[in-house]
């Protein structure tokens, strides 16, 4: 028989399960090139306007055509769970087997292609602005791999300008992004408490900036103006390789060679911290999956070895660890995509197994279980970065925070 002592404690236990912040789960080894999106071409993080089409994509490598099932959770604000019933959110159900998959054609690598696109007879569309998680499963009902998204209406416009630091500290290696919130025939009631909002740089979650209050408001608009609260760190341009044909060296690929698969081997680079800017045009951390044959690009397009190589300055902690960082993985970092140092050639090297296309990657350093995107790239107030503004907004007695607008600029026309 339960005590009331056990009660309490099963409760409160559940109570805490419920409203726990989701984190994502990157996906196991043998599940490589997650595409997730919208309409459009390279894989960026999705941010998808209410009743725009939603795909998700990836290969298995391990040959066994398992059976892999979806589901969709609504999240609020923070990422915790929100109180709404799948019925309130899905026109239709989720937790369905994902049935479009295909085997690769003529590849060397032989995998197993899978694709969900939402709506379809089962989930027939997502009736709510939010976040959302979505969750892979295996036929075991294990959790494999989970993903963020977001969707919004477009009830508010948002304008951005990124401007340089007011701190003379960091005038030359931040930037800073100025908003301005303008409803669209309805008013904001107490913004103070019912607005929130998120700045994302690159389409990186890991970097992003949450929860600013608004500064003034003028009429119905919530102007925000920080300087230290809303700054990101400027980075460099990424680097980049093309590889659509692997049997030959093409942009940022030095030479190739084939064995149980193609190695692609790119050009070493170098630590960028101590050395001026220069202008390197790049798509902001994203990929693209694409051959030379033009073919299906989700069956056709083989997997590469591709071998990276950073030469660090002399100066440069070699036991630093370092990581090989880009949205080809979701900015994740594991023993994946892990540098090791070649003490007798005095570079880093790192072995990563990537489906063949445009690729744009950076090499970033974690002391402390922080990240630093600077320590080897440099930051520079110059460089061309993507920005993102999400505004959520519950209103007084609402059971959900609606986004409400999406802001977005890129850092080219930086301003004082």
């Amino acid at each position: 028989m339960l005590t009331k002592f056990s009660f309490v404690c099963i409760f409160l236990l559940a109570t805490f399960t419920a409203f726990s912040q989701i984190n994502e789960v990157n996906a196991p080894e043998y599940i490589k090139t997650i595409n997730f999106k919208g309409n459009t071409p390279e894989t960026q993080l999705p941010v998808i306007k209410l009743g725009t089409p939603l795909v998700l994509e990836f290969d298995v490598l391990n040959g066994n055509e398992d059976d892999y099932y979806y589901k969709i959770q609504h999240c609020n604000f923070d990422w915790t769970p929100s109180i709404l019933a799948k019925s309130e959110y899905l026109n239709g159900f989720d937790n369905q087997r994902i049935r479009d998959y295909q085997n690769s054609y003529n590849t060397l690598q032989i995998f197993s292609n899978y694709k969900l696109t939402i709506p379809n007879q089962f989930t027939r569309g997502i009736k709510k602005s939010g976040n959302y998680i979505m969750s892979i499963y295996n036929s075991y009902d294990e959790l494999v791999f989970s993903r963020k998204f977001m969707i919004y209406e477009n009830k508010a416009n948002v304008g951005l300008s990124i401007k340089r630091s007011r701190d003379i500290s960091f005038i030359n290696q931040k930037q800073r992004v100025e908003i301005i919130i303008d409803p669209k025939g309805f008013q904001l009631n107490n913004p103070m408490q019912t607005v929130k909002t998120l700045i994302v740089q690159n389409n990186n979650l890991h970097t992003a900036i949450n929860n600013l209050k608004p500064q003034y408001t003028v009429g119905n608009q919530l102007i925000y103006k920080y300087d230290t609260e809303a700054s990101f760190w400027g980075g460099n341009e990424y680097f980049y390789f093309e590889n659509k044909d692997v049997r030959a060296a093409s942009n940022g690929v030095q030479n190739i060679d084939l064995q149980t698969l193609y190695h692609n081997y790119l050009y070493t680079n170098i630590q960028r911290s101590n050395t001026p800017y220069t202008y390197n045009p790049d798509i902001n951390g994203t990929y693209l999956i694409t051959n030379v044959n033009n073919g299906d690009v989700s069956i056709e397009s083989d997997y590469v070895w591709v071998h990276f190589s950073l030469k660090p300055n002399p100066t440069f902690n070699t036991n630093t660890p370092v990581f090989v960082y880009g949205n080809y993985n979701n900015y994740a970092l594991n023993q994946t995509n892990k540098m090791v140092f070649n003490k007798s050639k005095g570079i880093y090297t790192a072995s990563i197994l990537l489906k063949q296309g445009f690729y744009n990657y950076k090499f970033v350093t974690l002391n402390n279980n922080t990240v630093n995107e600077g320590a080897i790239s440099g930051n520079f107030y110059q460089t061309e970065n993507n920005y993102k503004v999400l505004v959520y907004y519950r209103d007084l007695g609402a059971r959900y925070d609606k986004i409400i607008g999406l802001g977005e600029t890129t850092s080219v026309n930086i301003s004082n």
